[in-house]
């Protein structure tokens, strides 16, 4: 069987454990599960510096990036994506990553056409400016598409950002969608999502993907794989979905640590 398992969580939101004074709990529970490192991902200036402090704090097991969220765009993301180019700049405790940065046209409204058509042109706004900076820097990218899969796509073919530092976090789409992104030299990574019944297409990319650039994620506090589906999600939780991974792809579960983390180690520069 090997050593024990080690398990690097790519994306999760430790914000929210904080909030709930139930951060060093969730951070006990991950070594246990042995998810003994995680990236705190960045969505807007409210959690970039509290992240930022964490990986000051947990050197080695914390890591963190910076990047708006399409969601979280609003008038001022000029403003914000100056800040966020801020922490690229800094000495010491660099983010590994820009992101998530993306589109989500999930949550359009549907009965307003040009309030829906001025929330995407912020976003696209925003999208190409933060592709643009991450081209500069020639960093790795995480990116959040959501009802916008094909933009997406649309988006960084244009923008000069090499592919082979892309990745489609909590990828959704068929086992098409990602051999079109590995094909650009891109990659997906994989939620508990993978865990649930009605995700047969998800599981599909998975297959698609293969061991050579896969790496799993919980998202936390957001999508809990099964069998703790509907509840909030933890970085723990990452032992279950890559449980599950590698059994779908038939490998040893110790063996699949060790790829996904070469995986995420390689892609983060961790």
């Amino acid at each position: 069987m090997g050593g024990p398992v080690s398990i690097i969580d790519s994306h999760c939101h430790l914000d929210h454990f904080h909030r709930k004074g139930a951060l060093e709990e969730a951070l006990q529970s991950a070594g246990d599960a042995g998810v003994d490192r995680m990236i705190a991902v960045g969505t807007n200036e409210a959690d970039w510096k509290f992240s930022q402090m964490l990986a000051q704090r947990h050197p080695g097991t914390i890591y963190y990036s910076v990047g708006l969220h399409p969601s979280e765009v609003g008038d001022d993301w000029e403003e914000q994506v100056i800040e966020v180019a801020g922490f690229f700049q800094q000495l010491r405790n660099r983010p590994v990553a820009l992101g998530e940065i993306g589109l989500d046209f999930f949550r359009l409204p549907t009965g307003d056409p040009k309030k829906a058509a001025s929330i995407k042109a912020l976003q696209l706004g925003a999208f190409r400016s933060q592709l643009e900076l991450a081209r500069r820097l020639e960093c790795p990218v995480v990116i959040h598409s959501r009802g916008a899969y094909r933009e997406c796509i649309e988006e960084l073919d244009v923008s000069g950002v090499n592919w082979d530092r892309v990745v489609f976090h909590c990828f959704v789409e068929d086992g098409e969608a990602i051999r079109q992104i590995n094909r650009r030299g891109g990659r997906g990574s994989f939620t508990g999502i993978v865990t649930f019944n009605s995700a047969e297409q998800v599981r599909e990319a998975v297959k698609a993907q293969g061991l050579g650039k896969i790496m799993v994620e919980t998202d936390a506090p957001y999508l809990a794989p099964v069998p703790h589906r509907g509840k909030p999600c933890q970085p723990a939780y990452a032992a279950i979905t890559a449980r599950y991974c590698s059994r779908l792809l038939d490998v040893e579960e110790n063996e699949f640590a060790a790829i996904s983390r070469g995986n995420t180690e390689a892609f983060f520069g961790l």
